[in-house]
């Protein structure tokens, strides 16, 4: 090896080593914030909750999580899309991987915080009871003599009931989804239907001559919904949280909030 081909091979090596020691490494850049540039985050609902989430004319999901993650998305500057899916496939959906973010007016319980991690909560209800034209259900002893009571399958209507009747009564009729089990309300087939408050609050302002009654008992606990996410996935947790506390300071919460909910 002549001294010209030595002194070219070692500036090469010195080279690289700065490289390499400079700036950040394959795997650095890996790990930067989670609102990576050309991501967009997967976000599963059940369109069948309104005024939360529903579908439009046109088949397109809107409501007020969509607004809200809109919001979100804006000011965290990432980007997302919304896919709408029944209820009971929502969770396996995010713990398989197939999506990334869960908005779908989930409650916060302990049970579910196991499989899945949860955002600061951005909604509080409570579950409140339907009750049509003709039927006395003031209280929850009520609730109790009644024939068959409507709950959507897994959700915390659902619990509810099961703490109340029993989770094996025959009193509790369970279906796939909100208009499913008012629609059978509607249709003389139960005595009321237990679901969260703002959900029924939506549907009796709607439906103002059908004569439903909203009725609310102590016996029901406050819950909060927040956003899930896989249980580790920390970055997509922090990039929620910081984007929801930017909307809530910015005022954009309210305003999204005013558009759904102002009485």
């Amino acid at each position: 090896m002549n001294m010209k081909k030595w002194l070219a091979g070692a500036l090469a090596c010195s080279v690289l080593f700065m490289a390499g020691c400079g700036g950040q490494s394959a795997s650095q850049q890996a790990s930067a914030p989670a609102a990576a540039e050309g991501k967009v985050y997967r976000v599963a609902m059940n369109a069948e909750f309104a005024p939360f989430e529903s579908m439009d004319a046109n088949n397109n999901i809107e409501g007020f999580d969509v607004d809200l993650v809109n919001a979100m998305a804006k000011a965290g500057n990432f980007q997302v899309e919304f896919k709408h899916q029944p209820w009971d496939s929502l969770f396996a959906a995010l713990g398989n991987g197939d999506v990334d973010i869960l908005a779908s007016a989930v409650t916060i319980t302990d049970e579910r915080k196991q499989s899945m991690d949860f955002s600061t909560p951005y909604f509080e209800i409570t579950q409140v009871i339907l009750v049509p034209q003709g039927k006395n259900i003031q209280s929850v002893e009520d609730l109790k003599q009644a024939n068959r009571v409507g709950v959507v399958t897994g959700q915390t209507g659902d619990f509810a009931a099961g703490k109340i009747l029993g989770n094996d009564s025959s009193k509790i009729a369970r279906f796939e989804s909100l208009p499913l089990v008012i629609k059978e309300l509607e249709n003389g087939g139960l005595d009321a239907v237990i679901s969260d408050s703002a959900v029924i609050a939506n549907y009796v302002k709607n439906n103002e001559n059908k004569g439903f009654s909203m009725i609310t008992v102590p016996d029901f606990e406050v819950e909060n919904y927040g956003f899930a996410v896989r249980k580790g996935d920390t970055a997509t947790l922090e990039m929620l949280n910081n984007a929801l506390k930017t909307v809530r300071e910015s005022g954009e919460y309210d305003a999204v909030a005013a558009k759904y909910f102002a009485k």
